[in-house]
């Protein structure tokens, strides 16, 4: 309701019951002059949320964060009118335990989705049981909405209705991925890639990705050609449709994880340009979103998150991204895995403000509580923090000082503390031998200084042993709270 229609209400309201007397149109104004202050107060008080999640998308992919040949002036706005934050960190280095720790504030092994990627075939989901962003705002009467991947149970009883979003248009796990059994996909690396480059239509004829509105399959494949512009026009409806907010609108883009694909009408078909391409697309739909929120006059109450759920995936060559300075990528627990770009703009962020701090998605959900003046429910241990002063530049220092590191797999592999990181590598298990036959390999013990060698570069294991003795026992006794105390995702069949 805009404050032209409230107005009217109002007058109508008053005019039925109270009679005319000296003055009571001049009082009647000032009365609705008053309530309609107080709402705009309350309004104001309830900021709304939109979160841009990118999958895949590597640290030195945006002009913002260094890149060179990728133009992202959309995107890059969020950094002149907000806040880049250099040292933000995902929990896991794979998109389902990610997307888990974003929703929760909590390490994927605490809400049981620590094991790698979920698939059309798993059977376990996002417990419903957990409080999510979604379940907090709308629990504060927030209209919320999921356009885009969800990767946290494809099952009824977990998607995204089921975990505090009123609505969901999305394809449910990766867009590499057919429905029902994840068979017949086509050839891979990134030979494959271009093959389906070259072939636009391909989107139609070599996968089966499916749609999802709500809880029901309405398309089967879905043409990733135009989900990406699909996924931003539905959430520019939705901000349409909700301007009096408050609202939470969860973006999680389905690119530029592999396969790639763009619009006929802004695709270049050398496939040697195709990560380029799609990012450059992206940035496109990020700045029409932009738009509609500067049109609406909603951008000094609404705060636009963007960031990404992992590093890129470099073995696709000119199909994944680039970690920029920082060594490595998806899948690893190196900087390039778990280190992502982050642009935050709101009310009472300073503009064009850079943060060096550590922090990271754990944090959302309760640095968003602390915005909206709700508290976190106290039975569910999180290990998020609210950075809330951190983002409004407030605070010279995070009060995030250390930080666990997992492996795509859930298993623990290492942690910071300042600017000290430890990683603790067992040596892969061959092939030929059972899960309890790793060989005789020592684990590999790697000490870095991020301060002066964020490309882990330098090992000072050797140099620093007592550092690498407090370290490991602070990273062992930390991961022990958290198995002691996590909780079971949901199982099909189960009574979770």
């Amino acid at each position: 309701m805009n404050s032209q229609t409230l107005s009217k209400q109002l007058v109508t309201i008053f005019r039925r019951r109270f009679r005319p007397v000296t003055g009571s149109r001049f009082c009647l104004t000032a009365l609705i002059a008053s309530l309609l202050l107080a709402t705009g107060m309350a309004r104001a008080a309830s900021p709304n949320f939109v979160v841009i999640f990118i999958d895949d998308q590597g640290y030195g992919d945006l002009s913002c964060f260094g890149s060179k040949t990728i133009q992202t002036p959309n995107i890059d706005r969020l950094a002149d009118e907000g806040r880049k934050f250099t040292s933000f960190m995902v929990a896991s280095p794979v998109c389902t335990p990610s997307r888990a720790a974003l929703m929760t504030g909590c390490y994927p092994k605490r809400v049981g989705m620590h094991q790698h990627v979920l698939f059309p075939q798993s059977t376990k989901g996002l417990n419903p049981e957990e409080h999510t962003i979604a379940d907090h705002l709308k629990s504060q009467g927030y209209a919320t909405a999921c356009f885009g991947k969800w990767h946290l149970g494809h099952h009824p009883e977990v998607l995204p209705t089921s975990n505090g979003f009123d609505t969901y248009f999305g394809i449910p796990y990766s867009n590499d991925m057919n429905h029902p059994d994840n068979k017949g996909k086509p050839k891979g690396g990134p030979d494959g890639m271009d093959i389906l480059w070259k072939d636009p239509q391909s989107t139609l004829t070599k996968w089966k990705t499916p749609l999802i509105q709500d809880e029901a399959i309405i398309e089967v494949p879905v043409d990733q050609r135009t989900v990406t512009r699909r996924y931003t026009q539905k959430a520019i409806d939705f901000i349409k449709a909700n301007q009096d907010g408050p609202f939470l609108v969860y973006l999680p883009h389905s690119m530029p994880h592999i396969p790639l694909y763009v619009p006929d009408d802004v695709r270049d078909p050398n496939p040697k340009n195709a990560y380029t391409n799609t990012i450059e697309h992206i940035d496109a739909e990020v700045g029409r979103l932009l738009n509609t929120i500067d049109e609406l006059k909603l951008t000094e109450n609404t705060y636009v998150i963007y960031t990404t759920d992992n590093g890129p995936w470099l073995t696709f060559k000119h199909h994944g991204g680039s970690a920029g300075p920082l060594r490595e990528g998806k899948g690893t627990t190196f900087e390039g895995g778990q280190r992502v770009p982050c642009l935050i703009r709101g009310p009472g962020i300073p503009a064009g403000t850079v943060c060096n701090e550590l922090t990271g998605t754990i944090d959302l959900l309760p640095t968003i509580a602390a915005l909206t003046g709700k508290s976190l429910p106290k039975e569910r241990k999180i290990d998020g923090l609210d950075v809330s002063d951190l983002w409004m530049g407030k605070a010279t220092e995070s009060p995030r000082t250390e930080f666990v590191y997992y492996t795509s797999q859930g298993n623990l592999e290492g942690i910071r503390q300042g600017d000290w990181k430890l990683l603790i590598k067992k040596p892969r298990r061959p092939r030929n031998r059972p899960n309890n036959q790793a060989g005789n390999k020592p684990p590999q013990v790697l000490l870095f200084d991020l301060s002066n060698d964020v490309g882990e570069q330098n090992n000072v294991a050797n140099e620093r042993p007592e550092m690498v003795k407090r370290l490991r026992a602070r990273m062992e006794a930390l991961d022990a709270e958290i198995s002691a105390n996590a909780r079971e995702p949901w199982i099909k069949g189960s009574s979770s």
